[in-house]
């Protein structure tokens, strides 16, 4: 009987014991994944991540934009003792993983290793949320997830976690309660920093003892070879325990940004786990044996976005400094080659650059010569910015030459009429002047009388004459009524009329124009001018005035009308040429051009030849002035009689001829004139356009 008892006892203390046993196998867990070629069945992924069959890789992201990726052991795992639930079970993993951004220092967000109820996250958002949470979820007790990150941009919501490049430990909230950047320790007292999205692999070992409640964490390039001493995070997590469940699911998540993105890879990991036991060590993970780590495409490794930042604010510094440095070097260049500005360049702000004109021109290449006087050379040329251009090449070491390119910008630099050639700016470069005109495809009306042969076969119709003549009338009489000041052209001819696409006269070439305030008398005294177009008073007192513009005006409208040159070396001059027929009575339409036939208006070309003589009279104060012209020209007002000697006595008429004869030469465009005693005339014509 007593051995029967014995017996019974001893059963049920084996069965007690055998229980046991099994029940502590039951709460011990390990696995280890060497690659994960063949372990689909065994890892549950979801949303972007997959394990890559070409070389046994786990993918958890691309680098798109804005996904997520999930990867979790298919087995829950006991994380509790059941006799004490407030203890939990020891645990240790250890993983090897690749980050590679799209770009050098563009790479982002991370990933985590987690603890979690399920083995997915359904609802989880992507960016700053790492496909763990979103924010609805974030910081609910309820989640019962807890995880490391792997953070390679600013933390959460910026505020709380303000460091890239970190690991943190996140409980239910990714706002990290504890985070680290991102180091290892070579010893006990050095630590040396590194870029988790360098793209080369790298460890981590998260060890847990649930009786201490003590959890380290170490992470460090492969490369070093050896698991350093020391963890980057050693700390106690009391409350972990309100957080674990007893069953939970281990696992993986990430996730990409909008314009930032990394590709997220697991190389291998180990995970072992024991409940009432020592603490646990996972398997040190040989590298040797995992596969080939990832490709790196995204080339050199970004730098920290504060050392962008700094690299960034010094170039721009530095580049400030050099401007100012290449401001100094070439106004001081600019000095010691003269070209700083003078006081009547500060008014006049239309000036081009020497290069752009020199190109515009083709070098000033020869070819593009167009016209050519006493005082420089016009080239065509073509600008980018305003396309067609004259550019007139004032003759170097032309004491004459830089008063007149002065003189023209001071005074068609200022003016605009739809009669005057329009000056569009200036260049003055060491010892080059240049003037920049409007291009006027027609060229001068001194071409289109004269030119043999006739360029492109035009002949002037009597209309387009009339026009021309009423168009430089207008000119005139802005220049000496209408503007602000008043302009004294001193030089108007028919070289110096240019005549554009739509047979408009454009008045031009202001070299030897002076300007004057209404109310006061002109104190030029110097002659200037071209033979034939000279008022007489000039060769007496030199003096410039409006009526010698009227002068010329009258003889470039004779000139117009007969198709004939002022004078030439036989003793002819055109206004008594004109007179002879009208004094004949009724006969002076046999003064118009021969070439028009009798295809012109005989009333407005007999008009035009007694405005013209009256404009011719010798008497200043008896000539009409430019408004009187245009009311005559346009019927407004009657014509009024005409001296039949226009002003010359007989004798006065002879020492004219006599003294003008000896000196005179035909106003070519490549010539200009000079009278004996100093006298200054004007370069004959800008040729073929401005």
């Amino acid at each position: 009987m007593g051995t029967a008892r014995r017996s019974i006892r001893t059963l049920v203390f084996l069965l007690y014991l055998s229980s046991n046993v099994l029940a502590d196998a039951a709460s011990t867990t390990e696995f280890t994944f060497l690659g994960f070629r063949g372990n689909q069945t065994e890892i549950q992924t979801e949303k972007a991540a997959t394990i890559q069959q070409t070389d046994g890789l786990l993918r958890l992201t691309n680098r798109d934009h804005n996904v997520t990726g999930t990867a979790f052991y298919r087995e829950p795992i006991r994380f509790s003792d059941r006799s004490d639930s407030k203890v939990l079970c020891s645990f240790s993993t250890s993983f090897v993983f690749v980050i590679i951004p799209s770009s050098p220092g563009n790479g982002g967000f991370g990933f985590t290793f987690t603890l979690s109820p399920t083995p997915n996250r359904p609802g989880a958002e992507s960016a700053q949320y790492l496909g763990l949470l979103n924010r609805s979820s974030n910081g609910d007790p309820s989640n019962h997830v807890f995880a490391v990150e792997f953070d390679t941009v600013q933390g959460f919501k910026d505020g709380d976690d303000r460091r890239g490049n970190h690991v943190g430990l996140d409980f239910n909230n990714l706002s990290s309660a504890v985070q680290e950047p991102v180091v290892y320790h070579d010893t006990d007292d050095r630590k040396e920093d590194f870029q988790l999205e360098s793209g080369e692999p790298i460890q981590a070992h998260l060890d847990y003892d649930g009786g201490s409640d003590e959890l380290n964490v170490t992470v460090y390039p492969t490369r070093l070879g050896f698991k350093p001493a020391t963890p980057m995070i050693s700390r106690q997590v009391l409350n972990l325990s309100e957080i674990v469940k007893e069953e939970m699911y281990v696992g993986f998540t990430s996730a990409t940004g909008k314009g930032q993105s990394s590709a997220h890879y697991v190389m291998g990991w180990s995970f072992a786990s024991s409940c009432g036991a020592d603490p646990v060590i996972s398997n040190w993970l040989n590298v040797s044996l995992l596969p080939r780590p990832p490709r790196n495409v995204s080339g050199k490794k970004g730098y920290d976005s504060r050392v962008i930042a700094l690299i960034a604010s010094l170039s721009i510094v530095t580049l400030f400094l050099l401007a100012l440095l290449f401001v100094f070097v070439m106004y001081k260049r600019r000095i010691e080659e003269g070209e700083a500005l003078e006081d009547w360049e500060i008014d006049y702000p239309h000036r081009f650059s020497y290069k752009d004109l020199y190109l515009a021109t083709q070098r000033f290449k020869e070819s593009e010569i167009i016209g050519s006087g006493g005082f420089g050379t016009v080239y065509r040329g073509n600008l980018p910015s305003s396309g067609p251009v004259a550019v007139k090449r004032i003759t170097q070491n032309s004491q004459q030459g830089v008063r007149e390119f002065i003189a023209e910008i001071e005074s068609l630099g200022r003016l605009s009429h739809k009669n005057l050639v329009n000056l569009q700016g200036w260049c003055k470069h060491k010892n080059d002047l240049l003037l920049v005109y409007d291009y006027i495809p027609n060229g001068s009306l001194d071409s289109l009388l004269y030119a043999k042969p006739r360029r492109n076969g035009i002949v002037l119709t009597w209309e387009e004459r009339f026009e021309i003549i009423k168009g430089v009338a207008s000119g005139l009489l802005y220049l000496h009524e209408e503007w602000e000041q008043v302009v004294i052209h001193r030089d108007v001819k028919a070289s110096n009329v240019l005549v554009d696409a739509e047979m408009n006269a454009k008045l031009g070439d202001f070299g030897l124009a002076r300007l004057y305030d209404r109310g006061t008398l002109t104190q030029t005294t110097k002659v200037v001018g071209t033979l034939g177009y000279m008022a007489p008073e000039l060769t007496r007192n030199g003096k410039g005035s409006t009526a010698s513009d009227v002068f010329a005006f009258g003889v470039l409208l004779l000139e117009i009308v007969c198709g004939r040159r002022p004078t030439n070396t036989e003793n002819f001059f055109l206004a008594d040429w004109v007179m002879d027929f009208h004094a004949n009575g009724g006969g002076v339409l046999r003064a118009v051009d021969q070439k028009l036939g009798s295809s012109f208006n005989g009333r407005e070309a007999k008009l035009a030849l007694v405005v013209g003589l009256l404009c011719c009279h010798q008497k200043p104060t008896a000539r009409p002035t430019m408004r009187n012209v245009i009311r005559y020209l346009c019927g407004d007002e009657d014509l009024p009689e005409i001296d039949g000697n226009l002003g010359f006595s007989d004798s006065a008429r002879e020492d004219l001829r006599s003294n003008v004869v000896c000196n005179v030469s035909s106003d070519r465009a490549s010539s200009s004139t000079t009278f004996s005693f100093s006298t200054e005339v004007s370069s004959g014509s800008l040729g073929n356009g401005r």
